[in-house]
């Protein structure tokens, strides 16, 4: 079968190699910004005071709710848009993409500002308090109304994957890794600046992360463009039907992050740094099994879109494959550094304890995690987005809670054995249950179908302009 236009890239060729290609492509942009964020926990770990690295785990477990929002915006987005692609309805994907990413802007503005506006009962509800609750305060008073640029450039990186260009998609996040790399010192120590410039190095790199990931979508592949208000409500019921239940999953992790949090707070500044150190470093050495959620989703969507069922099976089983790879390769990796990295974070006391029972033991949690992430990609691209919101939760709620609390009475080691558990059940359920889904999608057909007029006249996408030759 050959695709039926160019960004239909992922209805042909091999499925391994798709996945490999969009994860470990998709890797490196994430790699890059969770680096970042580790080497910002380094610079704020030099200014030697614990209730300022403290701080950056309160700030995290805020900021992780409003980029969970923003991911399970993005998932829907890019669920419905693959889908387009897939079935050869470029207009349509357009048409969808432009409206997304209007709707987007406003909401997470409004999610941006509010949060800043109600940022004392929060950090109060997560157990923050002292000077540790004043250094988070002040970091998230400044980098929260910039939710905007974050969320319009995921979703631009998004429709990048969608359209197959790993390339594009990997330097919008590239680029504003880079960008953060280069503010941060200048901002942390060479203004001295402290926790306050790494917010304002915060904001200016997600305004580069939407720059570049607007110019690749917009001008790049033509899949921004003028907004159609008559279409808008039906193609926002189509996404919302990706978008909501993914939003809802997505929202489950930073609630059992908070509950975990909160659960640290009780045990001092030393365990909160050392779950923020754990929380920083585990996104930089996993980084390929965080990206499978975002670059599995277009290659499972394009299939369902082009009725290939056995490429949607074939991908689920390569993507397991690709997990078990990357997860034991960085718990080598992992179990090897620890001493490196207690030292290079000023690590001492539970903090560095902390960091080796995650380095040893704690690692090895990530094979089930992602399974669920490969699990929750199946259902949300192909049409059952409720399953991923039930394991997602099940996960955040009876296997997170239960376990934090029994792990509780022997200290903050207990707690972090605690947040493990629960991806040892969930993860083997979940992966179960995708098989059996994608078993019958080719018997019954996703629920969608019917949903998604394919008309013939529809224009295709513009072809890119040449680029301009030099004259002597």
């Amino acid at each position: 079968m050959t695709a039926t236009h160019p960004n239909a890239r992922f209805v042909e060729g091999s499925t391994l190699r798709h996945v490999a290609v969009m994860a470990s492509t998709g890797a490196v942009g994430l790699i890059a910004v969770f680096a970042v964020d580790l080497l910002n926990l380094f610079y704020i770990s030099l200014l030697g005071s614990k209730p300022t690295s403290a701080a950056i785990g309160f700030a995290g477990a805020v900021g992780f709710f409003q980029t969970a929002l923003c991911i399970g915006l993005t998932i829907g987005v890019g669920a419905t848009v693959s889908r387009r692609i897939g079935a050869g309805d470029d207009a349509g994907a357009r048409r969808i993409a432009s409206a997304s990413l209007a709707v987007m802007l406003v909401l997470t503005a409004i999610v941006g500002v509010v949060t800043a506006l109600l940022l004392n009962p929060v950090l109060d509800a997560l157990g923050a308090a002292g000077p540790t609750r004043d250094a988070a305060a002040g970091f998230l008073l400044i980098a929260s109304p910039s939710l905007p640029l974050l969320a319009g450039g995921m979703v631009c990186s998004a429709l990048l994957r969608s359209a197959g260009d790993a390339r594009r998609a990997l330097n919008v996040t590239l680029y504003a890794a880079i960008g953060a790399a280069a503010f941060d010192p200048l901002f942390i120590f060479g203004l001295h600046l402290g926790l306050t410039g790494a917010a304002i190095s915060t904001v200016l790199s997600r305004g580069v992360l939407f720059a570049i990931g607007l110019q690749g979508a917009r001008w790049q592949h033509g899949l921004l463009g003028r907004i159609d208000i008559a279409a808008m409500p039906a193609d926002l019921r189509l996404v919302s039907a990706v978008a909501g239940p993914a939003v809802l999953a997505n929202l489950a992790t930073p609630f059992a992050g908070a509950y975990v949090t909160r659960s640290m707070a009780v045990f001092g500044p030393s365990a909160l740094a050392g779950q923020a150190s754990i929380d920083r470093i585990a996104p930089v050495a996993f980084g390929l099994v965080f990206a499978l959620t975002g670059a599995v989703g277009p290659i499972l969507a394009q299939n369902l879109g082009a009725g290939r069922f056995d490429r949607v099976r074939a991908t689920l089983r390569d993507s397991l494959l690709f997990v078990i790879a990357a997860v034991c390769g960085a718990w080598l990796v992992l179990f090897l550094a620890q001493d490196l990295l207690v030292r290079a974070l000023s690590a001492s006391g539970e903090t560095a304890a902390l960091i080796r029972l995650f380095c040893t033991w704690l690692a090895g949690s990530f094979l089930f995690t992602g399974t669920l992430f490969v699990a929750n990609a199946s259902f949300n691209n192909l049409g059952f987005p409720l399953l991923a919101t039930a394991f997602n939760w099940g996960r955040a709620t009876l296997g997170t809670i239960p376990l934090v609390m029994l792990g509780r009475p022997y200290g903050a080691v207990g707690v972090m054995w605690g947040q493990a558990g629960g991806s040892f059940v969930f993860g083997i359920a979940a992966v179960v249950v995708a098989f059996h889904v994608t078993a019958r999608l080719d018997r019954r057909g996703p629920p969608w179908r019917g949903a998604i007029p394919l008309p013939a006249a529809e224009p295709p996408l513009p072809p890119k302009p040449e680029p301009e030759r030099a004259t002597a």
